[in-house]
């Protein structure tokens, strides 16, 4: 039977493991910190629009991971900026009864951007690429919230770099079972450009401004981001490709305060920045392609100063960074 490892316990980690927890799915949780011994000890504290429970989860630390099997599905949920460190940790680890390594089994990069295959395949020969929209937050330790009904979220998910399999198509249906809007693609690189060219406008969130000017901002950065995705040879998909139905999805802001983007609830953490990774992936892509980037290279370099200062959203009014 499939058991997927999910690895990484924050918002996203957390969440799907509720989710598969709830629908009776197998998996093991595993993170490291205050935040898994807290899941590990008192259970994880889990809002949606309509109710709040804490919810006991199969969680570890990473200092004492699972035994792999050989029908394990690996789940990253880190950070793009740690997934070199949880790749090198992990592909490296035997699984029992098949002699072989953890390499070898199929590895699921949930990560914005698109530095996370690239760095997985450096390890990993079986990489299931998916851009995921799940309003989910982690601000608080042992507390998850997840803005969204009735559906968890969105998931587009394909082979990397190319193709679909029947690997592909059990994590989708579980994913289905889990409460997620799951779909498969062979071209899963064109929905993760397009996931990035939205995820530009995180930055936005770090300081201070009218939502008008933040809204500003962000499309405007996403248009640069898409003229350097498109001279990069990427062809960001459109929303009218999606095969299911998200018409019914919604997203709900709970009363325990605003819905904010991951980039902004790293900095509100103090924990280290994944900008590097959006923003400064277009500007990465931007000099190998010959296009300027000096929308996003002014907002990867403010809030690179931001989080060299110890500042937190909001110090900094928007203005300034344009």
């Amino acid at each position: 039977m499939t058991r997927y490892i999910i690895i990484g316990a924050g918002a996203v980690g957390a969440s799907l493991a509720a989710q598969f927890e709830t629908h009776g799915i197998p998996y093991v949780l595993v993170g490291r910190g205050s935040q898994i011994a807290h899941i590990a000890l008192n259970g994880l504290s889990y809002r949606r629009p309509n109710e709040a429970r804490v919810l006991r989860l199969n969680a570890v630390d990473t200092a004492t991971p699972p035994a792999l099997r050989p029908d394990d599905i690996l789940v990253l949920t880190v950070k793009a900026q740690d997934v070199e460190a949880a790749t090198d940790f992990w592909a490296w680890r035997d699984v029992e009864g098949a002699g072989g390594l953890a390499s070898e089994l199929p590895l699921v990069t949930l990560q914005n951007g698109l530095a996370a295959e690239d760095i997985a395949l450096r390890r990993f020969s079986r990489i299931y690429a998916a851009s995921i929209l799940v309003p989910a937050r982690y601000t608080v330790t042992g507390e998850v919230t997840v803005d969204a009904e009735p559906n968890v979220g969105v998931v587009t998910l394909g082979r990397y770099p190319l193709g679909l399999d029947d690997t592909a198509s059990t994590i989708v249906a579980d994913l289905t079972k889990a409460g997620y809007l799951a779909e498969a693609s062979p071209h899963i690189r064109r929905w993760k450009a397009a996931k990035l060219q939205h995820n530009v406008g995180n930055a936005t969130e770090l300081f201070a401004g009218t939502a008008d000017a933040r809204a500003k901002a962000a499309t405007d950065l996403a248009a640069e981001a898409r003229t350097v995705l498109l001279a990069a040879g990427y062809d960001p998909a459109a929303a009218s490709e999606r095969k299911v139905d998200i018409s019914g999805w919604q997203i709900r802001r709970s009363g325990d305060g605003p819905g904010r983007q991951s980039t902004w609830q790293s900095f509100l953490r103090g924990t280290s920045s994944e900008v590097d990774y959006l923003n400064g992936e277009i500007v990465r892509l931007g000099r190998l392609h010959g296009v300027a980037t000096p929308l996003n290279a002014a907002f990867q370099q403010a809030a690179a100063r931001l989080a060299r200062d110890g500042g937190k959203p909001g110090s900094r009014d928007i203005a300034e960074v344009r």
